[in-house]
């Protein structure tokens, strides 16, 4: 769904001063419900609850299990929210459903739920781009006012700034997200997932840089030829920790070396990061480098809105209400659902 008015769509008056709106996110391995209060203006964050999918050792997500945990998690995940935010279903004025980018079997399941809660309810539903979602709990959550945004997660690595009313992406991969080669690699070495924390952990022991591409096309990246050449030297017996070391070094590296040139570029003075990748430490400490060295404003979004999760996505529901934007009513998925294809109508 984009945000403006078409045939699935209609509009939804915004008139009380007090909202809420429950949003629910199951793109990938994470099922997670939020609940979020709009009083005097101000956005203010009631519940975030989640439960994670976890494949077993060696595994990556297997799309249909992850549907299956999502199932059976739901209806628990949701009375915990609906708990920790001291209010009923009823109390809820509408809801908010992340609709993609995402894993077909886990959008459903969240989708099927969304609309048998609205069934149940009477209450309008909001289609919300994950993506989105996941630069504005940013934003919402830091002081960052107008950032290049450097958004790297399993499913997604994007160098976004927002130009004329869209969030336009300056650069992203080419071919498989950051965090979904990290994850690749641990897997290869027999780490746990998810793979991230585990490879900053062993890095942080690495002595040595071993040699790895470094691959940067425009202000595009690829990371399939670094994962290959990581996992060869892997398999011929290099240091774990040293590889581990080399490889988030040459992918931080380059991602670095994009985010400046489009920082250049459209000549701002913030840089927000996002996303699961967000949480690393190292990452962190680079792209602060980089910000320090041309004078610009820093910020990181909060380790536990970092990850995918509900709160976002009752943020962007509350948003796109008190923007006036239009309502769901036709209840399908959109797996590859970009961040450029979405109007914003709230900034």
């Amino acid at each position: 769904m984009t945000y403006f008015s078409d045939k699935n769509c209609s509009k939804t008056s915004f008139s009380k001063k007090n909202m809420l709106c429950l949003g629910i996110e199951s793109t990938a391995h994470t099922f997670g419900v939020g609940i979020c209060e709009l009083s005097r203006g101000k956005i203010k964050i009631l519940a975030n609850e989640l439960d994670t999918y976890k494949p077993k050792l060696g595994w990556g997500i297997i799309p249909r299990e992850a549907a299956e945990h999502h199932k059976r998690v739901k209806e628990e995940v949701l009375e915990r929210a609906l708990s920790v935010a001291d209010v009923e279903l009823r109390d809820i004025d509408f809801l908010a459903i992340s609709r993609g980018p995402g894993l077909p079997p886990c959008l459903n399941v969240g989708m099927r739920f969304v609309k048998e809660l609205a069934e149940k309810c009477k209450k309008p539903v909001y289609g919300v781009n994950h993506c989105v979602a996941h630069i504005e709990i940013g934003l919402h959550s830091t002081k960052a006012r107008d950032p290049v945004v450097v958004y790297v997660s399993g499913g997604n690595t994007q160098i976004i700034a927002f130009v004329a009313n869209r969030y336009r992406c300056f650069g992203e991969t080419i071919d498989m997200a950051l965090g979904n080669a990290l994850d690749h690699f641990a897997r290869e070495a027999g780490l746990p997932m998810p793979g991230g924390p585990e490879i900053e952990r062993l890095a942080r022991k690495g002595k040595h840089y071993v040699e790895l591409p470094y691959v940067v096309k425009g202000m595009d990246l690829s990371f399939t030829g670094v994962l290959t050449a990581a996992l060869r030297k892997l398999r011929s017996g290099c240091n774990l920790c040293d590889l581990c070391y080399s490889l988030q070094e040459t992918c931080f590296a380059m991602l670095v070396e994009v985010t400046e040139r489009a920082l250049a570029h459209v000549g701002k003075n913030e840089v927000l990061l996002t996303g699961g990748v967000a949480a690393n430490k190292r990452l962190q400490e680079m792209l602060a480098i980089m910000c320090k060295e041309r004078g610009a404003k820093f910020f990181v979004v909060p380790r536990e809105y970092a990850r995918d999760n509900g709160a976002m996505i009752a943020l962007v529901g509350l948003l796109m209400a008190r923007s006036g934007a239009s309502v769901l009513r036709d209840f399908t998925i959109l797996p590859r659902w970009r961040t450029d294809e979405v109007e914003i109508t709230w900034r």
